[in-house]
């Protein structure tokens, strides 16, 4: 199993991908805490860890509250020998659908304030403790690098900054024995989050859902989207010790839209 005996922490992991990639880790031999603001989803995806012969551990944490994060973090460390594997997932609230133009100031910046202080405040303290341990692994997800893209209000923006802060821990933590890398992910068909995405861009331009979403894929070489398990093996795999002379990178899991 790729990670077998590792802790792992994911924030957001009663979402989608935070769920797909908690069953991933969980059926690699990982032992999981799952964090974040809705108790049942959390628990139930423990649950089906559980089923499954997998270890998982809930805990509802507000990951825009300083003291909460370092508190569960504190609590998880307690219990175990130490976090191997940081997977951040947690949701933007993003508002798309709007030209920026015709945009309140609010909803653009609502993204990029959740992502910054949820993925600082994360990372921070996680990669204080990997960095004491002198090893670890920590992810993220975000939607790709720059385009010229219409109507994403700041989720755009809140990606890239994403990235930039994970450029920096790259940077800092590498010499701490901490790998930290990006999935960069085309969206995901089966994911509430993408759906809504969808809603808001077809009852704002008027096409039809089937053509957007046609359109979407189009551009991809492999004519399709990833699906959430798609995303979340690819994020066991790089939290593994195969992918050891990896750190500071973009992994682009996008079925080949972006072939750079």
């Amino acid at each position: 199993m790729l990670l077998k005996d590792k802790t792992a922490v994911i924030y957001g992991g009663g979402g989608a991908i935070g769920g797909a990639v908690a069953r991933a880790f969980a059926r690699e031999g990982a032992k999981v805490f799952l964090a974040g603001r809705t108790l049942v989803k959390l628990k139930a995806v423990a649950k089906e860890i559980s089923t499954a012969g997998g270890t998982a551990e809930t805990a509802q944490v507000d990951v825009l509250e300083e003291q909460a994060v370092q508190s569960h973090l504190d609590a998880v460390v307690r219990k175990t020998v130490g976090i191997d594997v940081l997977f951040n997932a947690i949701g933007m609230e993003d508002i798309q659908g709007t030209p920026l133009i015709e945009m309140a100031f609010e909803d653009f910046f609502k993204p990029i304030r959740k992502a910054a202080k949820s993925q600082f405040l994360t990372a921070r303290a996680v990669g204080g403790h990997m960095a004491e341990r002198g090893k670890g692994v920590m992810l993220t997800v975000t939607a790709g690098p720059p385009e010229a893209t219409r109507d994403i209000g700041g989720f755009g923006p809140a990606c890239q900054m994403i990235e930039g802060l994970w450029r920096g821990l790259a940077a800092e933590l590498a010499p701490r024995g901490v790998r930290v890398i990006c999935l960069r992910s085309a969206g995901s068909p089966d994911s509430p989050d993408f759906q809504e995405m969808v809603r808001q861009h077809v009852e704002a331009s008027g096409v039809t859902r089937d053509q957007f979403l046609a359109d979407l894929g189009s551009g991809a070489l492999l004519k399709r989207l990833p699906t959430t398990a798609e995303v979340a093996n690819i994020a066991a795999m790089m939290a593994s010790d195969g992918a050891s002379a990896l750190t500071g990178t973009f992994i682009h899991v996008t079925c080949g839209s972006r072939a750079e």
